[in-house]
Parts: structure tokens; C-alpha cells; sequence
């Protein structure tokens, strides 16, 4: 017997382990029931065999549980960000900092339509990498053990802001379609049948633009045939069942305040028949252009509204109440009006009266603040209340008395007064046209339009628009005054204050006086002048003699700053500086062809 330590195994004590290649040796002289013996040297062979399986079979699984780690692949790169092995959160962090740097996806985008190229930039039209979309299709996918596979970022557009910012940048796109519509002439229906055109279509464009951003900064979108909705056939139809049982008769509509008889001129004027943007045909009705048709007859129906107001009655501003009135409801009504109108026998129907209420009332007025006089400011004239001028002035007094400014409000006082003509009450009084004094209607509301820009300059209200005359009047305040003419030539001035503004004016035989009502915002206002330069002469100029030739006896020209001063807790905390160049009014003198004036001076 050889020794324990050099005693080889025994078949039984021997492992065996079998390849899938290998087949087992069956030997016909032995027991079956008995093992067969294996050579030493088979023996061994097999042993490394069964260890090399084992190794490699570790190894595998060692290998594909590391490709595995994280949740995003190993080897998986997104525009060159390399996200593989890492969680969602850790790879969506690496993500968002690799496009933050990466400086070309902010550069502008040219979209090619039709040959015209247009340059858009990403921000303009939410042109971005969707990151979450983009991690989501990441982690989809196999590992790649020995290199990287990239995946394509997932982008997001705003199809609507990329449509509008092509149309912007391009203007005209493809050919437009000729939309379908019923129009009238007079009352006398017509159709106009529809066409295609060629244009983008939003939701195509915003596709090209996501499959090939970033990759390419140029892409080329094409044209399409657009078709409206609405085909000939049914523009038609809509003439046939709609336009012309409309026109075919008046429409009554009864109330208990009387009968409203609508013409078919007012229903051709109201009826809409035209198409929306896809050229679908909805009839409608313009409620607002019936009741500008029918608004004589209609007023017989309703109870105007009165809005509260101010009433400045006892020397202090007080608030009257306002009431509501009654108005039929044509809006409300546009459903029913529009069935009565697809009927030639059943054309009347009765109206729905609702309550209307005051624009303004009293408890709003009462927010504005209205409680105290913050300037006034007072103009002489000459010639009395019965001079054309001065009933001129007055007249402009009147219309502007009571006006209520809110805050943030602009007031002109050309769109206040409208057109200052005979109609109004105005007659002829000098005015300034071509440089010189000449009879036109209205002349003299200058005076007012000074006095009332004095009161809303001393009120420390903002001035808007106004201008001096070409020549000074030692009537006005020098550079604080103010001409006029409609339409050219207007005085507006802006309520910069939180409070309402209300004006007050009053007159006499010889002055006109506006107020300003509301609360005070500074402690003074007040001017300051520079002294007068550029000082210039008169000349004489002398002029046929008739009707249209006013004599005037010539005033110098001069320019002057006039510096608004606003004061507060007494310090000036703000300067406002105005200047104004005045023309030398020339000596004008009437006379005949016959006797010549004097020659006119340099």
C-alpha cells in the first residue's frame, strides 16, 4: 500500500462532471450494476473541464448583472452625454447639464417655405429636448458591452407658436383659399363659393421640425392644398334656406311698450354669413349692427339707463344717484330671431326685455375721491357776452362742465367737444390761419383750451398735447397756453393721479373760470420763468381791405422756458421745463387799392 498522502481517489470518491458534447462509455463486460472504472489520465481532463464551465458560467452572470446596473444601459449616449449605468433622476441631472452647455441648441432654426427661408429661434416656439421623454426612451433597449449606442433625443415644439412665428416672419404664405360666404347686395343674396388654396399645415411643419432638430438647424417645409369646409353646394343651400327667407319680409318683434317693426335692409345689414378660419359657415346674427339698424324704433322700447354723477349744486361736490332702465335683449334673442327668419309665414316673435343698468353708479363714484377744489385758474376777455367770441367760449364751457376724468384716463377735449361747428351753437370769431387773424367758427375757445390747461397744469396733472399760439397774447400766461383746432390741433392731458378728476367751469360778462376737483396728490404747484430772448420786431404788412382782413397793431416775438415746479412737504421734488418760441405778430393794415398802405418794414 502506498502512503495516505499519495493515495489516489477511488471512482466513488472522484466527481464527475459531464459536457453537453460529451457522451458517457458504456463497457458490455462489466456489471451494470458495478461503476466503470475511468483512467487516471480521463479523469483529469474532466476535472479542469467541469472548472473551466463553473468560471465561465460565474463570469457571465458577473458580466450581465454589471451591463444591467442603474437604469439606463450601459454604453447609451444621448447627443454625446453619457448616460449609461446611471439611475433616472442621476441621468436626467447629467442631461439637463449637458444641454445647458451645449451652445448650439439655442441657435436659431431656418425654416424653408416655399423658397423664402425664416429664422426662428427655439425659445420663440418651445423648441426643447424633452428630458424626461428622452430618459423614459433611454433606459428602453440592450446594453452594449464593448462600445456605446446612441439614442435619439426625444424634442417637444409648440406647434401653434412655431405656425404664428413663420406667418410673422414670412407674412404671405402659399395662396389663400377663397372662403365660402352668402353676402348681400342691398337685400338681394349672394353666394360666393369657395376654393382651395396652399398653405402649411401647423401640425406637419411641427413634425418635420421634431425629427430633424438638433440634428440639423436648416429643415424645408412644404406646401399643402387647403380646402374649406363649406363646398359650393352648401353655400347654396345656405342661400336657398337661410339668406333669402331672411330677406323675404320684415321681422315684428312685440313688447308691452309697443311693436318693433325690423326691415329686411336691417336683416341683410345684421345677418352673418361668412366662414371662420376653416371656412365652416355658422349663421349668426350681429346683435350690435341690428340694434344700429333699428335704433330709432327700438329706443321707443326701452328705458335708457342714468348713470350716477357728480352735482357741484351749493359750492361741493355731492353724488346723485343713478336708475336702471329697460332694453331689449337682441343678443339674447339672436337664437329665436334667427329660426323666426328661416320662416316666410311665422315672422314675428316677442322680445325679452331685461333690466339695464347705469354704467356708473353712485357707490364707485364715491371711491374716486372727489371731495376738494385743487386748482382753479381764471381768463379775462373783452366785448362782453354778447360777442361771437365770447358766446364761443361759453359754449365750449358748457360742453366740458361736469367731465369726469377717472384715473388713467386721457381727455381730449376735440373728442370731448367733437367738431366745434354752427351746429353746436358756435358762430364766426378771429382765428390764426396762415399767420394772421381771419373770421372762422369757434374763434375765441383757445381762451377757454388755456384756461383749462392751466387748471389741470396747476392741478399738477401730466400734459399730453397742447400748443402754444405762433404769437404771444398778454391775455394768456406766456408759454402756458394753449391754441386749438379741430382736427388738427388738440389739448388732451392725462389723470396720472389714483383719484377721479372732475371739471368745473363758470363764467361772467368778461372771464371764464375752470376747476379742478378731486384730492390733492402735491402741496403747491407752481412756475417759474427765464427771462425773455431771441428777442425779434414786428413788420407792417398791408392788406386788401374787405371782410377778411383783420388790423391788428403788431407784437413782438420772443422764446421763454417755463419751469413747473412740484412741491411737497415743502421741497420742489420734481421740475418740469416748458419752452416756447413766439413769432413777431406782423402790424396788419387794412386798405383799398386805392390808397396803399405804408411799405412794409424789414
Amino acid at each position: 500500500m502506498s502512503a495516505a498522502g499519495d493515495r489516489q481517489p477511488t471512482v466513488e470518491e472522484t466527481p464527475t462532471v459531464f459536457l453537453p458534447s460529451q457522451a458517457v462509455p458504456t463497457h458490455d463486460v462489466l456489471d451494470s450494476s458495478e461503476p466503470a472504472p475511468v483512467p487516471p489520465s480521463s479523469r483529469k481532463r474532466v476535472l479542469i473541464a467541469g472548472a473551466t464551465v463553473l468560471v465561465l458560467a460565474v463570469g457571465a452572470g458577473a458580466a450581465a448583472t454589471w451591463a444591467y446596473r442603474g437604469d439606463i444601459p450601459l454604453g447609451v449616449t444621448v447627443l454625446g452625454a453619457k448616460l449609461g449605468g446611471l439611475g433616472r433622476t442621476e441621468a436626467a441631472v447629467e442631461l439637463r447639464a449637458h444641454l445647458s452647455a451645449a451652445r448650439g441648441l439655442a441657435e436659431p432654426l431656418t425654416v424653408t417655405v416655399d423658397g423664402r427661408d425664416a429664422s426662428v429661434k427655439p425659445a420663440d416656439v418651445g423648441l426643447v429636448v424633452d428630458v424626461d421623454a428622452t430618459i423614459a426612451a433611454a433606459a428602453k433597449g440592450n446594453p452594449s458591452l464593448f462600445g456605446s449606442r446612441a439614442v435619439a433625443p426625444v424634442v417637444a415644439v409648440d406647434a401653434e407658436m412655431l405656425d404664428a412665428a413663420l406667418r410673422k416672419s414670412l407674412g404671405k404664405i402659399g395662396a389663400p383659399m377663397t372662403q365660402p360666404a352668402v353676402v348681400f347686395d342691398g337685400i338681394k343674396p349672394r353666394a360666393v363659393h369657395p376654393s382651395p388654396g396652399r398653405d402649411i399645415d401647423p401640425a406637419r411643419t411641427a413634425e418635420i421640425v421634431r425629427t430633424s432638430w438638433p440634428a440639423s438647424t436648416a429643415v424645408t417645409v412644404p406646401l399643402v392644398e387647403v380646402q374649406p369646409v363649406t363646398t359650393a353646394d352648401e353655400v347654396d343651400q345656405l342661400v336657398t334656406t337661410v339668406a333669402a327667407p331672411a330677406v323675404s319680409g320684415p321681422l315684428t318683434i312685440t313688447s308691452d311698450k309697443g311693436t318693433l317693426t325690423v326691415p329686411p335692409a336691417a336683416i341683410a345689414k345684421s345677418l352673418v354669413l361668412t366662414a371662420d378660419k376653416a371656412g365652416r359657415i355658422e349663421p349668426r346674427l350681429d346683435a350690435k349692427k341690428l340694434r344700429a339698424a333699428v335704433a330709432k324704433p327700438l329706443a321707443k322700447l326701452e328705458t335708457k339707463p342714468r348713470d350716477a354723477r357728480f352735482s357741484l349744486k351749493g359750492g361741493k361736490p355731492s353724488i346723485l344717484e343713478g336708475a336702471e332702465g329697460t332694453a331689449v335683449d337682441l343678443a339674447g334673442m339672436s337664437p329665436e330671431i334667427l329660426t323666426a327668419l328661416r320662416s316666410t309665414s311665422e315672422r314675428s316673435i316677442v322680445a325679452t326685455v331685461t333690466e339695464a343698468k347705469p354704467a356708473v353708479d353712485a357707490a364707485a363714484l364715491g371711491k374716486l375721491g372727489v371731495k376738494e377744489k385743487i386748482s382753479t385758474f381764471t381768463t379775462k376777455f373783452t366785448g362782453g357776452l354778447g360777442s361771437s367770441r365770447s358766446q364761443n367760449i361759453v359754449q365750449a364751457a358748457k360742453q366740458v362742465e361736469g367731465a369726469l376724468v377717472l384715473p388713467g384716463e386721457t381727455f381730449s377735449l376735440n373728442k370731448h367737444t367733437g367738431e366745434r361747428s354752427y351746429k353746436q351753437g358756435y358762430k364766426d370769431a378771429p382765428v390764426i390761419l396762415g399767420g394772421k387773424l381771419t373770421p372762422g367758427v369757434g374763434g375765441g375757445v383757445s381762451q377757454f383750451t388755456t384756461t383749462l390747461f392751466n387748471a389741470t397744469y396747476y392741478a399738477g396733472l401730466e400734459d399730453v398735447e397742447h400748443k402754444p399760439h405762433s404769437y404771444y397774447f398778454d391775455r394768456y400766461p406766456a408759454v402756458i397756453e394753449s391754441t386749438i383746432f379741430y382736427p388738427d390741433l388738440d389739448f388732451r392731458f392725462k389723470n396720472d393721479s389714483p383719484h377721479g378728476v372732475l371739471l368745473d367751469t363758470a363764467w361772467t360778462s368778461n372771464s371764464i373760470t375752470v376747476s379742478v376737483w378731486s384730492t390733492k396728490v402735491w402741496d403747491k404747484v407752481s412756475t417759474e420763468y427765464s427771462k425773455r430772448r431771441n428777442l425779434t420786431s414786428p413788420q407792417t404788412i398791408t392788406l386788401p381791405d374787405g371782410p377778411g382782413c383783420i388790423a391788428t397793431g403788431g407784437l413782438p416775438g420772443f422764446t421763454q422756458d417755463a419751469f413747473r415746479l412740484f412741491q411737497r412737504d415743502g421741497k420742489v421734488v420734481k421740475r418740469e421745463k416748458f419752452t416756447w418760441k413766439y413769432d413777431a405778430e406782423p402790424n396788419y393794415i387794412c386798405a383799398s387799392p386805392e390808397t396803399p398802405g405804408p411799405p412794409a418794414e424789414d
